[in-house]
């Protein structure tokens, strides 16, 4: 029998309550399959979150991958009391999450089946809701939100929201083509028949992101998908775990070889099945989230990562056709990726990482070719920047600069707003909203005011405007001496980066200290726009120690916004802690540091307490 019949067959026995050919529904039961290694501090919570669930939980298919921690024991051990669970335990490690995986699957004889890794938990009710949105759509799939929640401080942030906002009925995956961002296995719910007739299984052995190529499998089938923006999965991130988990531990190349042969084998099922919309989108969303991912960081890698990694980014982008790169030319992926292929060798990695950040920042230099033609570099002309120019202003990489100078008579937070091609004063500027947001609950947000952004005067053309401001010159990686880099004196700590453009009296209105610093070609336009503003200490120390990152939004006369960060200004004086004085805390430890993507945040740490757990947290990373 083909596997559309089969598929048929079992959507008539059990979607529509046919299963026995009276009419009557059976019990809706559902397998959860749940693998592990040398896991034993977290299995049996895994084990437990499913079990929990309720009678819609059939039987738990526990998988040990041959650990040598015990964690069978345990797992055994809660079995005795637990009939609902089956523990399997694999002779040989298979050194991936496939092979476990598909193991638990074919143990499974529950007509649904979803997956758990030992170190997540499910959350309460996610089984019923998922099981209620497949049986009310006739779906083979029903899939919900995840949430990825930071450990210890408890943190957390929804996994591609977008799709989880509503109730909805996809017929065929092709219909949302958003769907394949999604490539989580752990937060859906499958029909088993479904899995088994057109045998979707995970790839076998040590194969890093197997999840990206099931779930390539999986939408190459077809299936009807429902999707509900309940909480189905709690996804644990433990960054100070010895051992991290395979999508955490980013240190060597072999894992960027790894995510680039499954998004090459995921696009090469879809468009084998014949999905090519979900294809070219599958490669869209290699550049919008995996490249920028791991550009933000490249950085921060020595100098023979960097080149493995460029060599492999170059060799798999090679692969991409004329369609693929003209699909929204101006998204800040499409710009990193004809970067990296326009030059053999590393280069601007700086430029490169504020243009992945998020939302993304395009640093000047702004160059342009002989013919006035906006182009990435005077290194790299071949790279166009002309579609930005047809980009809406909420849409723009916007650069901003951001300059704090904690002290003793007031902290003081300067910004400065470039140009861009003519496009910012086209738009006209008016104002920006300043808001600090607690990294560890994003909900606790410290607005501040809203600021009127003023021209500056006496600066040349945006092309001009280098200075210390951006990120290229000496700090960078690649050492390349190309436009990003030729900034002289002001690269090095001169004028520019003693405040640049915002000034150094206090007015946002009466800057000129920014001085000529460029050596571009001139763009025509008036160049930047500056604020400043006191930053307020006491209500960011209010909940003890914690992090906050910087949030700006840019108003334009036509009542247009965009919502960006702020790259974080290094020289004299800047990125250094301070202890404050306060007359509530006595006394506030302030360090403004920038991000992996090179946005301002501030630790605060208050109180003599406050600064005693910064300097024992420091000790420790010392001894370690």
């Amino acid at each position: 029998m083909n596997a559309e019949s089969e598929t048929a067959r079992d959507t008539e026995g059990h979607a529509d309550g046919r299963g026995d050919g009276h009419g009557v529904r059976p019990p809706a039961e559902v397998a959860v399959v749940v693998i592990g290694y040398d896991d034993a501090a977290h299995v049996t919570d895994a084990v437990r979150s499913a079990l929990a669930q309720g009678p819609a939980v059939r039987e738990v298919v526990a998988v040990d991958d041959c650990s040598r921690d015990g964690s069978v024991g345990l797992l055994e051990r809660l079995s005795a009391s637990e009939p609902r669970l089956k523990v399997i335990r694999r002779r040989a490690n298979s050194g991936g999450c496939g092979t476990p995986r598909n193991t638990g699957l074919d143990a499974v004889t529950s007509p649904y089946v979803m997956f758990l890794d030992s170190d997540d938990v499910l959350p309460p009710g996610a089984v019923d809701a998922l099981l209620a949105a497949a049986e009310g759509a006739h779906a083979e799939v029903a899939s919900g939100l995840c949430v990825r929640r930071e450990l210890p401080s408890g943190r957390e942030v929804p996994w591609q929201p977008r799709l989880y906002a509503l109730h909805a009925v996809v017929p065929r995956p092709a219909q949302r083509t958003r769907l394949v961002h999604d490539t989580l296995c752990v937060n859906k719910l499958y029909r088993t028949a479904f899995l088994r007739a057109h045998g979707i299984r995970f790839p076998e052995g040590r194969f890093p992101y197997e999840d990206v190529v099931f779930t390539a499998r999986l939408l190459a089938a077809a299936p009807r998908i429902a999707l509900i923006p309940d909480r189905v999965y709690v996804w644990h991130v433990r960054r100070s775990e010895a051992r991290l988990s395979i999508s955490l531990d980013r240190s060597g190349v072999e894992n960027w070889r790894a995510r680039t042969e499954a998004c090459r084998q995921a696009y090469e099922v879809l468009l084998g099945a014949g999905q090519k919309e979900l294809a070219r989108t599958a490669r869209a969303k290699f550049l919008d989230h995996d490249l920028r991912m791991y550009v933000r960081e490249l950085g921060l890698r020595d100098v023979v990562y960097r080149r493995a990694w460029w060599e492999l980014t170059r060799a798999h982008l090679a692969e991409y056709d004329a369609d693929d790169w003209a699909r929204n030319p101006a998204a800040p992926g499409r710009l990193i990726g004809r970067v990296v292929l326009a030059s053999p060798e590393p280069c601007e990695l700086p430029r490169l990482r504020e243009l992945a950040a998020r939302p993304a920042r395009l640093y000047p230099p702004y160059a342009r070719a002989a013919d006035g033609t906006p182009v990435w570099s005077d290194a790299i002309p071949q790279v166009l920047l002309e579609p930005l120019r047809a980009r809406p202003v909420r849409a723009l990489p916007l650069a901003v600069d951001a300059e704090l100078r904690p002290g003793a008579r007031g902290t003081r937070l300067r910004l400065r707003l470039h140009e861009l091609y003519g496009r910012v004063a086209q738009a006209g500027p008016e104002t920006v909203d300043v808001e600090w947001r607690h990294r560890d609950d994003g909900d606790v947000v410290v607005r501040g005011p809203s600021l009127p952004l003023a021209p500056c005067a006496g600066v040349p053309g945006a092309d001009e405007t280098a200075g210390s401001a951006g990120p290229g010159g000496s700090a960078d990686p690649a050492g390349r001496g190309d436009s990003a880099g030729r900034r002289g004196s002001a690269g090095r700590g001169g004028s520019a980066g003693r405040g640049g453009s915002a000034g150094r009296s206090g007015s946002a209105g009466r800057g000129n200290s920014a001085g000529p610093v460029g050596h571009g070609r001139s763009a025509g336009s008036d160049g930047t726009w500056s604020a400043e503003t006191a930053v307020d200490l006491l209500p960011l120390a209010a909940p003890g120690v914690g992090t906050w990152d910087l949030r700006l939004r840019i108003r334009f006369r036509d009542g247009a916004s965009r919502d960006v960060t702020a790259h974080a200004l290094t020289g004299a004086g800047l990125l250094r802690r301070r202890a404050v004085p306060s007359t509530r805390h006595g006394v506030v430890l302030v360090q403004p540091y920038t991000t992996h993507s090179g946005a301002l945040a501030l630790r605060v740490a208050p109180g003599v307490r406050g600064v005693l757990s910064v300097v024992r947290a420091r000790l420790r990373r010392l001894l370690h």
